[in-house]
């Protein structure tokens, strides 16, 4: 039994239990709101974190009807979307910290049950020419200076599609760990789920993806947590019971990464240009949620207000939020009609740096 105990040097945030425990579900997403408005007000006007890269993954396609809950009107079965890693560094009582949030592993991911059924029904060219492939994860990060072991934690939005042996190691050496110092930080009611899967979740989870791994690599969480200056991770149930959000707060201002939406129109669709998102928002749905798994909707839908609540607006463009999918839709011909109003594309923010002095050292120079 892994202990919850989160890591040691961050700290664990309470300004959100009350709201979350609030009994109906309207009242529940008016009090999320209130509580999230001051958890914004005291983040923003906080430090902001040393750096931020986005670094693409893989493309895949996934069904319009999970991408946009139905709401969207278009002929394409299919959008295509770009997944991506997010790298954070930060100031941790005056140390450097590295983050990786959402190092997927593309090959362990192809083999959940819904995309491996996808996948033999596809041709190889085909896939090639849809969902080309990247740069290693590795290599990537290596372009920018960072190697695998300067990497102090791991962290995902939730569990859907990961297997942690590559990235984390077997604890009997049989596979070793791609950040062999690197700490996950997962909530323990996502880890908890993993063991006894709902068939709603059977398709997205690889089964035996965290079988093995050193319980000692991994701290369990069971609310909000800051990990340090200008860095946290938030709970936002709903997509999956234990799904998470990291929050940083850069020089273009506060940030969110998520997969609770696919586009930057799943949190402002009554501006968006995507044929019926704007009617589903006039029926009083004021985001559009990622709905290939509804464990908890009426949570979801909280959580995607919290989110909107907490991060800036998008300076070119006010209507919208800065939510970052962690998996963004991208234009693609296999789904006209379902172009996102706008793209994010890429997240940067400061200088990526090996490491940083300790605040003390510098206050003595």
């Amino acid at each position: 039994m892994v202990p919850a105990t989160p890591p040691p040097g961050t700290t664990a945030l309470s300004d959100l239990d009350a709201a979350w425990g609030v009994g109906p579900s309207g009242a529940r997403l008016r009090a999320v709101r209130v509580a999230a408005e001051r958890v914004r007000d005291r983040f923003a006007a906080g430090p902001r974190a040393v750096s931020v890269r986005t670094l693409p993954l893989a493309n895949a396609p996934y069904p319009a009807r999970f991408a946009f809950h139905g709401a969207a009107r278009s002929p394409a079965p299919y959008v295509v979307f770009t997944h991506r890693c997010l790298v954070v560094q930060f100031l941790q009582a005056g140390e450097l910290r590295t983050l990786l949030f959402n190092p997927t592993d593309v090959a362990g991911a192809r083999t959940a049950p819904f995309f491996a059924r996808l996948a033999a029904r596809v041709p190889r060219r085909a896939q090639r020419i849809v969902a080309p492939e990247f740069e290693p994860l590795t290599e990537q990060l290596a372009r920018l200076g960072i190697r695998p072991e300067d990497v102090d934690y791991l962290a995902y939005d939730h569990m859907h599609t990961q297997d942690l042996r590559p990235v984390l190691g077997t604890a009997d050496g049989r596979v070793p760990a791609r950040f062999p110092r690197a700490t996950l930080v997962v909530p323990r009611v996502e880890w908890d789920d993993w063991d006894d899967l709902h068939p709603i979740q059977r398709d997205w989870f690889v089964r035996d993806g965290k079988a093995g791994v050193s319980n000692e690599r991994v701290a369990l969480t069971t609310g909000d947590l800051a990990l340090g200056d200008g860095v946290m991770l938030l709970r936002t149930p709903g997509h999956t019971v234990g799904n998470q959000t990291l929050f940083v707060n850069t020089d273009t201002g506060v940030w969110g990464v998520s997969e609770n939406g696919t586009c930057a129109d799943s949190w402002s669709p009554m501006d968006s240009r995507i044929p019926g998102l704007r009617a589903r928002a006039r029926a009083g749905f004021d985001v559009v949620p990622n709905a290939n798994t509804l464990e908890h909707a009426s949570d979801q839908i909280t959580s995607m207000v919290l989110e909107r609540t907490i991060v800036d607006r998008v300076k070119r463009a006010p209507a919208f939020v800065q939510m970052f999918p962690s998996s963004e839709i991208a234009p693609s011909a296999l789904s006209p009609g379902l172009k996102p109003t706008i793209l994010h594309r890429d997240l940067s923010h400061g200088t990526i740096a090996s490491r940083v002095r300790p605040a003390r050292a510098r206050a003595a120079e």
